[in-house]
């Protein structure tokens, strides 16, 4: 039996689609399109199921149409709505350890030039001009834009990102 430890998670089964089986796949993974899905497991009370994909159909908005062997009816595919998705890390395309990207800061310790430590960033979200970080704060939430303005230095092996927020910004917040 497989365990999570050599899985990633990709995202979930959202819903049914048709009477023959076909689902709806959600992705939770920035590069969705680059995953290599012809086996998935689904987490099916508390176990690693494989699932084996006959059809796949890409779609933009980080969904995807697929059928699986042996599903090929409605009421089998209702089971596996909301089931987690995961594929072993083979199925992962390599990336350039110079690609980095915004959501990479997840986990990184925020450090304020002028107010210290701040907290880790818990998210990262695309929004139509920027990347917005959401640092929690003891307990509170705080929200900066990533931009090149803010961010004075980045240490990939430390995981701390060290910024110089607006004056004032981090004080709206320590109420």
């Amino acid at each position: 039996m497989m365990t999570n430890e050599d899985k990633t998670y990709i995202g979930y089964v959202s819903k049914t689609r048709g009477l023959k089986g076909e689902v709806q796949l959600f992705f939770e993974f920035e590069d969705y399109e680059d995953l290599m899905l012809d086996i998935i497991f689904l987490e099916m009370n508390k176990k690693m199921v494989p699932y084996f994909v006959e059809t796949v159909k890409l779609q933009k908005n980080s969904t995807a149409y697929a059928t699986f062997e042996d599903i090929d009816h409605i009421d089998k595919a209702q089971l596996l709505i909301r089931k987690k998705m995961y594929v072993t890390a083979d199925k992962i395309p390599e990336r350039h350890p110079d690609d980095f990207r915004y959501t990479d800061l997840v986990g990184y310790l925020v450090i304020d030039e002028n107010e210290g430590e701040l907290g880790e960033i818990v998210q990262v979200q695309e929004m139509p001009q920027q990347f917005i970080a959401t640092v929690d704060m003891a307990g509170k939430e705080l929200l900066f834009p990533l931009s090149d303005d803010l961010i004075l230095g980045i240490d990939a092996d430390e995981a701390v990102i060290e910024v110089e927020l607006p004056a004032g910004l981090v004080d709206l917040y320590k109420e």
